[in-house]
């Protein structure tokens, strides 16, 4: 295979495995939703429709970011449970998230369960050095959500020598070549790499953290967010959601045994309508497709999608863009919550400067009542 191909899919053993467990997981998401939990949900029809025109991978014409507000730990693959059935035998047009490195991937079983299901291995800056806006992960889910190929010489480089402890769970059935690192010494498949993850479906909770809060308010929402909108080519499809109900069903205050759902609660998923992203971000994808031509024009090379130097990470201009990008996502979700007749919340409790004082590391019950999970 030449540098600058892809293959089309993953292998058939592989796929395979991808697809008994989505479904199997789907499903019993779907049973508990349906049997044990009073389920409402709004906006699911014009979400269907958005994915049944994406089921053919090759009529694609760009990616589909979904974001929503984090309630609890099982917010993510619950709330799935009210797609058909149908939806989980084709993975290339299912969902992938955002998963923590350690709590996901500490082990060869865990981390073969999660690859499957479509989760990503994030570092979570409160547990790991590698962890931040500018991990490896991003750039694949910024990949999984254009089209490639990716193969440029100025992709982060694979590290040669690695752990023989590290859970190298690339698929044994594909090129070695295919696969990333998440820290210079872990070896995962790049799902980006193959053509029938094109423009593909990403979920993220930009919170970053599970936050069960009485007037169900969100925190800040963090950058990366704002890397997808901005560098991912096309500019995705966004749907911005708004859930309330699973932090019922798993409460950080529930008692014994703490690792069973509570049934029995009301649950309400929004889908809230897709945003005209050329309004939304149009000016400021602009901006960023500027910044990116300057900085290309400086050193004489292109930059690989995802992959970016100093001053694109780093410079105040390239800061206030992500900013005012993660606002504005934020207002949509805002706009899918107030329709679901909540009030408008406090305008401060959207700014990280709020939450300064619980600490980079902090979690449990804060002063104000409400309730963090570092998840």
């Amino acid at each position: 295979m030449r540098p600058d191909e892809q293959p089309a899919a993953p292998s058939g053993q592989w796929m395979l495995g991808s697809k008994f467990t989505i479904s199997t997981i789907g499903l019993m998401c779907k049973s508990f939703l349906n049997i044990f939990a009073d389920t409402e949900v709004h906006g699911l029809d014009r979400f269907l429709q958005l994915l049944h025109k994406r089921e053919n991978v090759e009529g694609r014409e760009r990616g589909l970011i979904t974001v929503s507000n984090h309630v609890s730990v099982l917010d993510d693959p619950l709330i799935w449970g009210v797609l058909p059935f149908s939806l989980f035998q084709n993975p290339d047009n299912m969902r992938w998230s955002l998963g923590s490195y350690d709590l996901c991937f500490q082990s060869k079983a865990l981390s073969t369960f999660f690859t499957l299901g479509q989760v990503l291995p994030t570092h979570r800056i409160q547990h790991s050095p590698f962890g931040g806006l500018f991990q490896p992960t991003i750039t694949q889910a910024i990949r999984l959500l254009s089209k490639g190929p990716f193969l440029h010489s100025n992709d982060p480089p694979t590290p040669p020598n690695r752990s023989l402890a590290s859970p190298d769970i690339s698929d044994p059935f594909s090129s070695p070549h295919m696969t990333f690192s998440t820290n210079g010494t872990d070896t995962f498949p790049a799902p980006s790499a193959y053509l029938s993850r094109r423009h593909a479906w990403v979920h993220i909770f930009p919170e970053g953290r599970v936050h069960q809060e009485k007037e169900k308010t969100m925190r800040y929402f963090k950058w990366g967010v704002s890397r997808l909108i901005l560098e991912s080519e096309p500019c995705p499809d966004v749907v911005p959601m708004f859930i309330s109900g699973p932090q019922d069903i798993m409460n950080e205050e529930r008692g014994f045994p703490k690792f069973l759902p509570r049934p029995g609660k009301k649950v309400s998923i929004t889908f809230g309508e897709k945003l005209d992203v050329d309004r939304v971000f149009g000016d400021l994808r602009e901006k960023w497709r500027k910044l990116c031509a300057q900085e290309e024009q400086a050193s004489g090379e292109a930059l690989a999608v995802g992959v970016l130097n100093d001053r694109l990470k780093y410079s105040e201009e390239a800061v206030n863009l992500r900013k005012e990008c993660t606002m504005r996502i934020r207002a949509a979700v805002l706009a899918v919550r107030r329709s679901r007749g909540y009030s408008d919340e406090d305008p401060k409790v959207g700014f990280a400067e709020t939450y300064a004082i619980e600490g980079s590391r902090s979690e449990g019950k804060k002063d104000d009542g409400s309730i963090v999970r570092n998840e």
